[in-house]
């Protein structure tokens, strides 16, 4: 199994408090070594300024419409990603890639 960052996938992400998990769509951000950082896309509108909803969720691999939690970053080892969805467009990635850049960077 390869994974690229820009990719979407179905992760089991466990919940903070360990007593079980969840597999919900995340999008890759980077690779480091065995681990993908990764955020969490949603099924609800934006919340936040650091939300961002998708143009292309569906040619993405997404079931419904769908946001990207910037805020809501995980480090997960690679094998808790079970399978591929889709691929982030142009269009959005350069969206995430604004938000970032004036939310989501340290603020110190």
């Amino acid at each position: 199994m390869i994974i690229q960052a820009g990719e979407f996938w179905l992760a089991d992400i466990p919940f903070t408090d360990r007593t079980a998990s969840k597999i919900r769509p995340v999008l890759v951000l980077w690779l480091d070594g065995r681990d993908a950082v990764v955020v969490v896309v949603a099924s609800v509108g934006p919340r936040t300024v650091t939300d961002v909803a998708l143009a292309d969720w569906r040619s993405a691999g997404l079931r419904v419409s769908s946001t990207v939690r910037l805020s809501r970053l995980d480090c997960l080892e690679q094998s808790m990603l079970i399978h591929r969805l889709g691929v982030l467009s142009p269009v959005d990635a350069l969206q995430i890639k604004t938000i970032w850049d004036l939310h989501v960077k340290p603020q110190f």
